[in-house]
This record gives structure tokens, sequence and C-alpha cells, in this order.
């Protein structure tokens, strides 16, 4: 049967904001192909299971070590020839990832019109979020189709120069997603968080961090103020989920041991929601969290200099602290939603 849409998703954050949109094209009859690049392996298909999906290829997994440019070229290349084997009338990539990147830009050398979801989004520092920054403005210069998730990101494609016959305002399909699954959840917390939960403090602050530009050392220093937050203070309890790239877990490795500054592995999906959920706070660098954690009115102190996300800090659900200490502290010991 010939193929309406390849979607390309090569991330869990890719997984989670396509999965609603592969949902409804299904639900409306179109054929579909979900191609999982291998940029991350188990993380985005244990998120893809989380709604009931999986890819209908893989790509491959990724050699570790990998500078920015092999990961591009072995993804461009991958994605290349799987749309010369089946070719699709339209293309959607998600985001501001390498494999978004690498995907639109199959698309174009394959003369094939490619949609890009969440376009638009402007940090208008080109090393920070690093590399994602540019190869979200790169991909919105690929792509036919750009569906901006705010007016505000629209307004930004507009003073570029893009067409605005070429835009389509959709929504943040990130919050539909969270939206979908928070409410399947029971209150109590899902079983892979008993340990972790295990003689919780009355405020739980739920941390991650794992950007580039972070890794020379700005998430040890967050790391290290969480740390001596949880030994300061009666009560706060802290969860740290430790990214599985070897250059964060090297950043954590100094930071000492304390009862309530816990490290654990990455959580599903769902694990993520309930924290988000039921926290005083969320410290991250991420910028799925920065739309995830406004969904249940917590709170976001985010460990980078600027966000690509700027409606959330008018409301008040975003913070920017960065990762110096000084700017940090302060906004670590503001007053935080008590927990559920």
């Amino acid at each position: 049967m010939p193929i309406d849409v390849t979607i390309f998703a090569g991330t869990r954050p890719e997984a989670i904001k396509l999965a609603p949109v592969l949902a409804a094209l299904r639900h409306a009859g179109v054929a579909t192909r979900l191609v999982a690049s291998g940029q991350h392996g188990a993380l985005l298909h244990d998120a893809l299971a989380t709604f009931g999906l999986k890819a209908d290829a893989d790509a491959g997994s990724m050699p570790p070590g990998q500078t920015l440019g092999a990961l591009t070229a072995t993804l461009v290349t991958r994605l290349e020839g799987d749309l010369a084997a089946h070719p699709p009338r339209l293309i959607l990539v998600q985001g501001d990832t390498t494999t978004a990147y690498a995907g639109a830009l199959a698309a174009y050398y394959r003369h094939l019109p490619c949609g890009h979801i969440e376009a638009g989004l402007r940090s208008h520092d080109r090393y920070a979020p690093w590399p994602e920054e540019l190869n979200r403005a790169m991909v919105d210069r690929l792509a036919t189709r750009l569906y901006a998730p705010t007016q505000g990101a629209r307004e930004n494609l507009l003073r570029e120069g893009l067409a605005d016959a070429s835009i389509l305002v959709s929504g943040q399909t990130g919050v539909d997603a969270a939206l979908q699954v928070a409410a399947t959840l029971p209150p109590d917390p899902p079983p892979e968080l008993a340990v972790a939960l295990a003689d919780c403090r009355q405020r739980l602050v739920f941390a991650t961090g794992h950007r580039r530009e972070n890794q020379n050392g700005g998430i040890a220093r967050v790391a290290a103020v969480l740390r001596e937050m949880a030994a300061s203070r009666d009560d706060v309890t802290v969860l740290f989920a430790a990214h599985p790239s070897p250059e964060v877990r090297r950043e954590l490795q100094g930071i000492s041991p304390h009862a309530h500054w816990r490290v654990i592995e990455p959580v599903s999906y769902a694990a993520s929601l309930w924290l988000l959920r039921h926290s005083a706070c969320v410290v991250s660098d991420s910028g799925g969290l920065q739309e995830e954690a406004p969904c249940f009115g917590t709170p976001v102190l985010v460990t980078r200099d600027n966000t690509e996300r700027p409606e959330g800090i008018a409301p008040g659900f975003l913070h920017i602290t960065g990762t110096d200490p000084d700017k940090y502290e302060p906004a670590c010991n503001r007053p935080c939603k008590a927990r559920a």
C-alpha cells in the first residue's frame, strides 16, 4: 500500500510528542510509517510503548561516542536510504534533534515535502541549546510545512522571512501527550518509584540535566546545590534522574551521598509525569519538562541562561536560573508547592 506519511523519530521526547500526531493520522485512515532513526534505543521504544505504539522500522543502533558530525552523517545516510526504498507523500519530523535535522535534509535531497512539528521556537543564542537551536532553525528552512506550537513561534518564523502560508499554529503536542497519559495515572506512585520515594520528605524536588552546554561542569554545579539543599533543609528530598549519557554520569560522580539526595536511573514516561504532578518544583535544562510541568501547576527552575519557550515565564511557571550557584541557590529556596 502506498505510504502517505513517513514519521522519523530518534529520541524519547520525539516519540512522546509524535504519539498524538501518529494516533490522529491513523484514526483518520492515513497510511503512516514510523521509522526509529537509532539516535536513542530503548528510551525511544519504551516511550512509544506507553502509547501502545511501536516503530514500523528501526534504522539500527548508533555506535557510542560519536561526534555530532559523524552522527549527522550516519543519520542522513540511513534516513535518505529509507526514503529511497519507501517513498511517502510527506515526511514529518519533530523538534530540534539531530534526527529531525537529518530527516528534513534527507527529505530535501529526495525532493519530498517535509512538515516540521514544533517549528519556530527560538532562544536566539546559537550555542544554547547547542546544537538544538540551529538544528531547529535549519529544519524550518528545509521544511515545506511549519507547525508552530504558539503564536510567538509563528511570529519568530515570520520575522525570519518564512512564508505565512506555510505556517500553522497547531498547539503543543507534548502537552496533549502529557494530559492523555496523566489522566490514566493512579494516585499512588508507580512501583518503579517505590525505592526512590521511601521515607520521602514533604517537599519533593525532581531534577534532571543533560544539555551538552551544561556538560562542562554545569550539571555538577546544579547537583551540588541540590545536594546541599537536601542536607540543610528538613522538608526536602531531591530525586535526580541521571541521563544515560556517560558525560552526564561523570558530572554526578563527585557529589557526596546524602539520605535525601538520590540519583536514580531514568524513569518511564508515566513515572516522570507522576513525579511532575507530585513535586514541589522541577529543576532541569529539559525543553519538554518546561511544557509538561506547568500542566500540573508545578514550577520549573530552568538551569540554562535562556529558553526557547518564553511563554512560561510571565505566568510564573518557568524561572531562568542558569547553573551559577550565586543565582541559582536563592531561586531553589523560593516557596515551593507542597507535595500532595
